[in-house]
């Protein structure tokens, strides 16, 4: 691979599956970039429905971040529930289902 190009890996998942997909950008190139690149949009439902949260190796990031070689980019899914609020009804749950000794 030519030093003006770089390999970056772009990455969505669901419950049942995962994608990845590697690409090879030229150096100096966003996040945008690789989405365009991978045609993102056009193959991952939902993904065109604002706001795209994206981030690199977990760490959220905007679409004009700048990729380094070796760069996770992930897409992230929009919440069904605050994982807080699902804890706490976990709690309750369980706290009420003991028995009194």
């Amino acid at each position: 691979m030519p030093e003006s190009t770089m390999a970056v890996e772009l990455a969505y998942a669901l419950p049942e599956r995962q994608w990845v997909k590697t690409l090879v950008l030229p150096v100096g190139s966003t996040v945008q970039d690789a989405l365009n690149a991978a045609q993102a949009l056009e193959f991952l439902p939902n993904l065109d429905k604002p706001p795209l949260t994206v981030g690199i190796f977990a760490t959220p990031c905007g679409l004009d971040r700048l990729l380094c070689p070796g760069d996770r980019v992930e897409l992230y899914r929009t919440l069904v529930q605050d994982p807080k609020d699902a804890r706490r009804q976990r709690a309750k749950k369980d706290q009420a289902g003991r028995v009194k000794a």
